[in-house]
């Protein structure tokens, strides 16, 4: 039949398209589904760190222990805390900022790289520099009782609840207000220049083509960034897990993946720590699922 003929230039390009493919997919499996899986098997079992015991089955005790547990839910608010609270400085900022620089003629790359280079730095110097900052002899203390006229009072940046997840807050927005600015930027260049031109043409001022030009152009953009930064702060770690080593209390910054560390390696219980990871999972994979279609929105609009 001639419908069943295969053309063997076709079938020479798929086998060389698997065999290109192969080595990403063994990577995928090794180092991110094999987890995945062990996770959820796991879950189910009483797992010991360092036992050499084999797992015992015990069904959904885990899953039931950890949901009905007052610590996980407050690892929960913790995170949601640290989410929200980064996220409305980050947004703002740094579109204010790729607003600001994007109308400059001169000196937008120097600007870019001033604000992006915190960025670059590992997020244990990062929290080492500002533990000195929060010191009560350091900066942040003289700068608040400068701006509130409170000489000599200690605000306990590292010791207060409230201000210990502000502290945690402030340093993630100073490391991360930059990158999120370049994508603004980004977004911002992708304007086409006739469409400004054309509206400037109209008569239309300043403020009417930020609002009714740029901020439209820019949703798809505005969808990505904001799905960026919750994924991207429901991953934070070293910052908190410093702060505690150095005497900053526990509770109010327990996010989720402190919780999961401190079970898994300090309690040694891997069954529960799994289950708190695979929730962290399912949140990371919703908001993922939602970045992609951002992007997707993204590209349709372009």
């Amino acid at each position: 039949m001639m419908g069943d003929r295969r053309n063997p230039l076709e079938e020479k390009r798929n086998r060389w398209g698997w065999f290109f493919v192969a080595p990403g997919i063994v990577f995928f499996s090794a180092f991110s589904l094999y987890p995945i899986l062990y996770a959820i098997w796991t879950s189910f079992h009483n797992k010991k760190l360092l036992s050499l015991k084999p797992p015992k089955f015990i069904g959904l005790q885990n899953w039931i222990s950890v949901l009905s547990s007052q610590d996980f839910w407050n690892s929960v608010r913790a995170s949601a805390v640290f989410c929200i609270g980064v996220f409305i400085p980050v947004f703002l900022g740094s579109l204010l900022f790729a607003l600001l620089i994007s109308s400059r003629k001169k000196g937008k790359r120097f600007y870019q790289m001033a604000l992006y280079s915190p960025a670059i730095l590992s997020s244990v110097v990062t929290a080492s520099v500002w533990l000195l900052i929060f010191d009560p002899r350091g900066l942040a203390n003289q700068f608040l009782n400068t701006l509130l006229g409170t000489p000599g009072v200690d605000h306990k940046w590292l010791a207060d609840p409230v201000m210990v997840q502000l502290s945690t807050i402030l340093v993630y927005v100073w490391k991360q207000v930059g990158y999120y600015t370049i994508l603004f930027g980004t977004g911002i260049g992708k304007i086409p220049s006739s469409v400004v031109e054309a509206s400037m043409i109209d008569g239309a001022n300043s403020w009417q083509r930020l609002t009714r030009i740029t901020l439209p152009l820019l949703r798809p953009t505005m969808a990505l960034v904001s799905v960026m930064i919750f994924i991207s702060s429901l991953k934070t770690f070293s910052t908190q897990y410093l702060f505690n080593q150095h005497g900053a209390p526990l509770a109010p910054i327990n996010v989720l993946t402190l919780n999961i560390y401190r079970t898994a390696l300090s309690d040694q219980n891997l069954g529960k720590a799994s289950v708190m990871s695979l929730f962290l999972f399912f949140i990371l994979l919703v908001l993922s699922w939602l970045q992609v279609k951002a992007g997707g929105q993204g590209e349709e609009l372009e």
